[in-house]
């Protein structure tokens, strides 16, 4: 089973950037969708975003235009550069692997989750 290690939350203001990245291992990265998913306190598990073998990508109304997803498959990675962040994408992000996109859009489960990395906008 491919194993997944998110890094690069940490604390912003409101109007700032992070770029938030998933690094797989155990697995054949190129075979998997990727996707990342956010939980804020007290609230469910939600789809931010998600990526094809391809790289055609998928994103939620709430972060369309502010975040990118990407993937660059010579590293093993994911990544999602999130810019104009607001005190409401404060949560704990977390990447997921599944066979495509729409597994995720579904709301189906992933093959695999990473441990997540907290993101705070402060105000």
């Amino acid at each position: 089973q491919v194993q997944l290690v998110e890094s690069g939350g940490g604390l912003v203001q409101a109007g700032g950037s992070l770029r938030l990245s998933c690094v797989a291992s155990g697995g054949t990265f190129s075979s998997y969708a990727m996707a990342w998913f956010r939980q804020a306190p007290g609230k469910e598990r939600e789809l931010a975003a998600g990526i094809s073998r391809g790289g055609g990508t998928y994103y939620v109304d709430f972060v369309k235009g502010r975040f990118t997803i990407s993937r660059d498959n010579a590293k093993n990675t994911v990544y999602l550069q999130m810019n104009s962040l607001k005190p409401e994408d404060t949560a704990v992000y977390y990447c997921a692997a599944a066979p495509s996109v729409s597994t995720f859009v579904v709301g189906r489960a992933g093959d695999a989750w990473g441990q997540g990395t907290p993101v705070t906008v402060s105000s």
